[in-house]
């Protein structure tokens, strides 16, 4: 398999792809594309990411293609044998699977106006009203699935799965732009942080040398 991602220090989405690949324990070709640069134009044209229309992460199976970040996180789970990724308690893993859902689909105002940079820390700055309130929904589904099914491991649902990953592009942006959460949340955070595989992909984003301007802030 190969994976073609975009900068790590800034696609959130290519992140929660490549997490996915590294959870599945399948080998992968792991291909960055920068993104967004004078050659973008042309590039997401090429064949490896046509069938994407130029949307990072696409994986590549032989001869098939597989994008967006939660189809490529469902194929992996069935091609590594369903067992990786989701919990294997019905009622959990219908909570985790909505969870991740509503993730994949909402939080627009917090993924519009705190955009992913890992490689920055800023200070706090009182954010929207819209922003604080897809805060306090992301706390009460946490809260809600550390208390119902968190209690055996240190990851939402016990062990680091599916909706950590989707989680986790949200938990650098709580750190970078230092906005409010609970007090519960800050040992689920430091959870993921410290994954192997998240230390990994922040190492690679700290070694970048891309600049995106539209993703930085001067503070």
């Amino acid at each position: 398999m190969k994976l073609i991602i975009g900068n790590k220090a800034y696609s959130s989405w290519s992140l929660r792809g490549w997490l996915a690949a590294k959870q599945s324990g399948l080998p992968f070709e792991e291909i960055v594309v920068p993104l967004y640069d004078d050659a973008w134009a042309t590039r997401r044209n090429e064949p490896d990411l046509a069938p994407s229309a130029g949307k990072v992460p696409t994986l590549w199976d032989g001869e098939i293609v597989v994008w967006d970040s939660l189809a490529i996180l469902e194929y992996l789970d069935e091609k590594s044998g369903g067992t990786r990724f989701w919990p294997q308690d019905p009622a959990a893993r219908a909570m985790a699977r909505s969870m991740a859902a509503e993730m994949h689909s909402g939080y627009m105002p917090l993924r519009r106006e705190h955009s992913m940079n890992i490689r920055r820390l800023y200070p706090a700055h009182p954010p929207s009203e819209a922003v604080l309130a897809d805060i306090d929904r992301i706390m009460t589904l946490w809260a809600q699935a550390r208390a119902r099914y968190g209690s055996d491991g240190d990851f939402l649902f016990g062990a680091f799965g599916a909706v950590d990953i989707m989680f986790a592009p949200v938990i650098t942006r709580f750190i970078t732009y230092s906005l409010p959460v609970a007090r519960f949340a800050e040992s689920y955070m430091q959870a993921v942080i410290s994954h192997p595989f998240m230390q990994e992909w922040i190492g690679g984003a700290q070694a970048e040398e891309w600049v995106i301007d539209r993703f930085e802030l001067d503070i």
